[in-house]
């Protein structure tokens, strides 16, 4: 008699046991906490001179003190959460696959790491609800400044927003050219401020001592805002180079406002310069917190997001401070980066997608390559450097910038104007 073996019924599927150590996803894995030696070393350079002089050296009204010094308070909060806030989002943003890798650090470990990218949306954010908190608790709603307050933060959230989708859709280079003059609108509409120029005193008997340039000017509002976006978008490349020059011109122009203020009697003056303050403090702690995160080795990428929210608040205080001329000089790396970059931008000599230098994996050096980029210029001229110390070189020729712009200033006061 022949057996015959039965068919097995089939049951429930059992589920595989677990792995003994399943790799987590990227997006689970935690980034780099802040570097709280840059932190503090930021924060002690930026605040014992600064509160020095607000509150010892210069002597200025106390209801405009008081006023300054709540905006530090609520920008230092600011701070706090921008820096709560980073890591946090930065898994969201890698679930959508917002990501980048370091190109400077290629055939290392680093250089295959899944870096969130940006990161300046929480900036932006941040910067915004504190002003705005700012504004509610100290800008009176009769205040004259009001509109042209509102408007800058509408540009500044109009900036943001373009920033973003240029960092989703990756927007072609003609395009983020007129960005940023139509995130420029608002300001440009609403303000109210005088349209003149002061004629430089040699120039007084051929001119007069001053002309109106009407609609002039404010076209060269919109330029200086389309500019400042720009430039500090393309001095980019190395892990902390868009963030620190951003912190260095801010602080150049805090303390080109706080000198005004203490040197001048005219309230309406003083008060431009205020106005200024408010959204400076708080671009510099929102920048410093990113720039924790960012600094090399990066665990965050900035994104267009972040340049162009920063260029665009620096342009806006320039033009609601009346001091856009200095700001240029401000900006004296930016401007000779934008001259160098400017025959592979206009298309006369070929532009790759991304400018950097050379890295050598053996060396962990960098070398620079022939594109028009203060970057690859500085490597040229101080030969091969570390990313970090290149980063430090440029930031340090940033702040020699900010300085020979003070001290124009002062050999030029006068005699010039």
């Amino acid at each position: 008699m022949t057996v015959r073996k039965r068919a097995a019924v089939p049951g429930p599927a059992r589920p595989a046991p677990p792995e003994p150590n399943p790799t987590p996803k990227p997006e689970d894995q935690p980034i780099a906490g802040a570097k709280w030696v840059v932190i503090v070393g930021c924060w002690l350079a930026i605040a014992v001179p600064y509160i020095y002089a607000i509150l010892y050296h210069y002597k200025i009204e106390w209801e405009l003190k008081k006023s300054i010094l709540i905006n530090a308070v609520v920008s230092l909060l600011g701070f706090v959460l921008t820096l709560a806030l980073i890591p946090v989002a930065s898994k969201y943003v890698l679930r959508r696959n917002l990501f980048g890798y370091d190109i400077n650090k290629k055939g290392t470990p680093q250089g295959s790491v899944k870096v969130p990218e940006s990161l300046g949306i929480v900036v932006g954010i941040v910067f915004l609800v504190s002003a705005i908190l700012f504004q509610f608790a100290n800008i009176p709603a009769d205040s004259n400044w009001l509109v042209e307050y509102n408007a800058a933060l509408a540009s500044i959230c109009f900036m943001i927003l373009l920033g973003f989708v240029d960092d989703v859709l990756d927007i072609p280079w003609r395009v983020k050219l007129l960005l940023p003059s139509v995130a420029a609108l608002p300001l440009l509409m609403a303000y109210a401020g005088h349209t003149t120029i002061i004629i430089p005193k040699p120039l007084v008997q051929y001119f007069g001592e001053n002309i109106d340039l009407g609609w002039i000017y404010k076209l060269y509002m919109g330029l200086l805002a389309v500019f400042c976006t720009n430039a500090i978008n393309i001095h980019a490349g190395i892990n902390g180079l868009e963030v620190g020059q951003t912190v260095v011109i801010a602080c150049a122009i805090l303390a080109h406002n706080i000198m005004q203020i203490g040197g001048s009697k005219d309230p309406e003056y003083q008060q431009a310069h205020a106005f200024s303050i408010y959204l400076v403090q708080p671009l510099i702690a929102t920048s410093l917190a990113l720039f924790s995160f960012n600094w090399n080795p990066s665990s965050v990428f900035v994104g267009d997001t972040f340049t162009y929210f920063a260029g665009m608040t620096m342009a806006v205080v320039g033009i609601l401070g009346h001091f856009s001329e200095t700001l240029l000089i401000f900006f004296t790396p930016q401007v000779l980066n934008f001259l160098a970059s400017l025959p592979q931008l206009a298309g006369i000599i070929y532009c790759p997608r991304h400018r950097l230098p050379r890295f050598d994996p053996q060396s962990g050096l960098l070398t620079g390559t022939k594109d028009g980029t203060l970057v690859n210029i500085f490597l040229r001229l101080f030969g091969r450097r570390s990313e970090r110390s290149l980063c430090i070189l440029l930031l340090v020729f940033q702040g020699i910038c900010c300085c020979f712009c003070f001290y124009l200033r002062y050999i030029l006061t006068g005699w010039y104007k």
